[in-house]
């Protein structure tokens, strides 16, 4: 199953330098994620071609604006298009009055609906769940209410030796075995086992999103053991203060919060204005977790399955 990760926008409050305002396109199997929608999203999902029709569910971790600013501009695009499909919108409260004025004094009726979920700022939730796929929001530190957001596919079946398969074996008798279970005789005895006849699943990959946020070690548990986790790091080493007093993180920190949950790599972004060159956000954290990837837009991280 394809789980991928396309960077759309890497900038934090300004674009600058070619750069935009933060918003991933992730895909899991046959799910389209938009995560943050800040200015210029949906040009850039033309421009790296994502399949932007097909996204049913956005995310949004906060109310400034260079995260949700493109999302109006997005909802009409979709409404021109002719949509019909329910779109599902995980925000902080407030976002629904937004769109909604918005869609009034524009005298726009949608063809489709909007579903707004109101995320929990205070704590971690399970928002969305399907027979692949989890969504958990936990708490970020910021000067507004943010959280961040964990992608985690479910639990795999157990793959089947195909080499060792018997030729009449039935389809249920497979899905049991693929669910760990023996397959029985009518006497009790074990027909089938699944210990002989499959090979232990592959490992359920995950992606956790901390957009905007101080220095904050609550989070860990959150994000712990993710194949992948992006952690902005808006400001480089020297500016640790005014990180603390805007609310944001350095590399060192975004690095730190890295090693300290063990996870498989570090994407960092959004970054600063002031930062036209990024080698130096990548020797600093590098210095910490040799697995940081620079977030740079176009560019597709792939979770190997």
């Amino acid at each position: 199953m394809t789980f991928q990760l396309k960077i759309l926008g890497s900038n934090s409050a300004t674009p600058a330098y070619g750069r935009h305002h933060t918003s991933q396109f992730l895909t899991i199997g046959n799910h389209n994620f938009l995560v943050d929608c800040g200015e210029s999203s949906q040009i850039q999902m033309q421009k790296f071609r994502c399949r932007s029709t097909k996204i049913n569910h956005v995310f949004i971790s906060h109310l400034h604006g260079d995260h949700y600013l493109g999302l109006m501009g997005f909802i009409f695009t979709l409404h021109l298009l002719g949509r019909t499909r329910d779109l599902h919108i995980f925000a902080q409260r407030g976002l629904d009055e937004i769109i909604t004025l918005q869609l009034k004094h524009s005298d726009t009726r949608l063809k489709y609906r909007i579903i707004f979920h109101t995320l929990n700022p205070e704590s971690p939730e399970l928002i969305f769940e399907d027979h692949l796929v989890t969504v958990h929001s936990f708490p970020l530190t910021h000067r507004i209410p943010c959280c961040g957001f964990r992608f985690s596919e479910k639990p795999k079946p157990r793959r089947i030796n195909k080499d060792l398969l018997p030729e009449n074996i039935g389809v249920i008798e497979i899905q049991a075995l693929k669910a760990g279970e023996d397959v029985l005789n009518p006497d009790g005895t074990i027909k089938y086992s699944f210990t002989q006849l499959t090979l232990p699943p592959r490992k359920s990959r995950s992606y956790a999103y901390c957009s905007d946020t101080a220095y904050d070690e609550s989070i860990i548990p959150h994000i712990s053991g993710a194949d992948l986790l992006y952690h902005e790091a808006t400001f480089l080493n020297g500016r640790e203060e005014w990180a603390h007093q805007t609310f944001h993180s350095t590399t060192s920190q975004a690095a730190t919060i890295a090693k300290k949950a063990n996870v498989g790599q570090l994407l960092i972004g959004h970054y600063s204005a002031r930062y036209r060159e990024l080698t130096e956000f990548l020797n600093e954290a590098t210095d910490i977790f040799p697995r940081t990837l620079l977030a740079t837009e176009g560019e597709t991280i792939e979770l190997p399955d």
